[in-house]
């Protein structure tokens, strides 16, 4: 009896199926497009960034320190920050460039 019973609840269980794989077929793109997505296009962007690196560029490294780039060597980049103080980094320790703002002085 109880076979007959699960028998006939079968076709409106696969309507209810169906809904639950729309369902999460909708929850997986939706975690695809706000978080992976993003993700990705800001790993492209960093790695471009880093192939982009030329001397003369300020950056700021991922711990905040601020430099001029001194050279740039395959996987190493060459800071100067002071007028004779060089630090060598890893390319990938830059966090992004700083546009060269020029400093004006302001008088009380």
């Amino acid at each position: 009896m109880q076979f007959s019973l699960l028998a006939q609840a079968q076709p409106g269980g696969s309507q209810a199926m169906i809904y639950q794989v729309i369902m999460w077929v909708g929850i997986i793109g939706v975690f695809y497009f706000f978080m992976i997505r993003p993700q990705q296009k800001k790993q492209k962007d960093q790695k471009q960034l880093i192939e982009n690196l030329k001397k003369g560029d300020n950056v700021v490294t991922i711990g905040g320190l601020h430099g001029k780039i001194y050279s740039v060597d395959e996987t190493t980049v060459t800071l100067d920050l002071d007028k004779g103080v060089k630090i060598t980094f890893e390319k990938s320790s830059i966090a992004r460039t700083v546009a060269t703002a020029s400093r004006t002085a302001t008088s009380a």
